[in-house]
């Protein structure tokens, strides 16, 4: 089948190095635009846009998907099916309508559930048990189409938002091969989606990041798992924003909800059940480091708290 792959971030990886393995014919990649990266903010391609340069395959980056030059050059390609991986725009009916059988969009979650931008961080952070992929046909709904595959996978104890996804991703890519496979081979059906259970998961705000201490130990480690890497886990300390990396739940309360008490092993903060035992935190323009190493290495009030 003569395919056009659609993403951006490393999340696609996977996805396109597995359509290129395939029996498929991968004619071109479509991705986002070159955008700024690094301290010096200079243009660089996105990954997939890296990624398929290696192997040669040609790259379109329209600004939008609806620019006249990249529908016609669509046209030109004729792609049959154009799987999609965290691309990152809207599709219009008028590009849903070139490929004889669709668009078909690999989605990090079981669905209906958590529609949206961030269904891996909403997922962790709402404490689901499981979660999984999906492989749907796209419309312009948002990640409303009728079901061509899925996949289960446990989210972990210990799972932050990168760690879960790039198993998803790796997961995901081998259903996404194989449902088109059996688009190929006509036979396979899609299946509507149930029209109740349905969440959404929109993108995490820098707000929304913040840790709120008066909250049960189980639950802001969620948070902040749900939050790694990005858009971070954070709080005021005396004013100065800190991010705070995974922590590890005690087994025993000792402190009021976020008060912190520094040891030389171990820093811990309060929350409404048992203390947590900070990993990492990263002041405001420092490296990430050790909660200890940071603690030894700072002055505090008496009885510091974060806020």
């Amino acid at each position: 089948m003569r395919v056009v792959f659609a993403g951006t971030p490393e999340t696609a990886l996977p996805s396109l190095e597995a359509l290129v393995a395939s029996r498929h014919d991968v004619a071109a990649v479509i991705t986002r635009p070159d955008a700024p990266a690094g301290r010096g903010r200079t243009l660089r391609p996105s990954p997939v846009a890296e990624a398929a340069a290696a192997h040669g395959i040609e790259v379109l980056k329209p600004a939008k998907p609806a620019d006249p030059d990249f529908m016609d050059r669509l046209r030109q390609i004729a792609p049959d099916c154009i799987p999609i991986v965290a691309y990152g725009a809207l599709i219009r009916r008028e590009a849903l309508d070139i490929p004889q059988f669709g668009w078909i969009n690999l989605h990090f979650s079981v669905l209906p559930a958590w529609r949206g931008a961030a269904p891996v961080q909403r997922a962790i952070m709402a404490g689901d048990e499981v979660t999984g992929a999906t492989v749907f046909s796209l419309v312009e709904e948002l990640d409303a189409g009728p079901v061509l595959g899925s996949i289960t996978e446990r989210i972990r104890e210990e799972d932050t938002s990168a760690e879960l996804l790039a198993r998803l991703a790796d997961w995901g890519s081998k259903l996404l091969v194989d449902v088109v496979d059996h688009i190929e081979d006509g036979d396979i059906a899609a299946v509507p989606q149930p029209e109740d259970n349905i969440s959404y998961a929109p993108k995490l705000t820098t707000e929304e990041a913040r840790v709120d201490w008066n909250r049960p130990a189980f639950a802001i480690d969620r948070h902040i798992r749900g939050c790694t890497p990005a858009p971070g886990a954070w709080t005021l300390l005396e004013g100065e924003r800190v991010k705070i990396g995974p922590a590890t739940i005690a087994d025993d309360r000792t402190l009021v909800p976020g008060q912190l008490s520094i040891g030389k092993q171990e820093v811990r903060v309060g929350t409404t059940t048992t203390d947590l035992v900070l990993g990492e935190v990263q002041a405001f323009g420092k490296k990430r480091m050790a909660a200890a190493d940071w603690a030894r290495g700072t002055t505090f009030p008496d009885d510091p708290a974060f806020a």
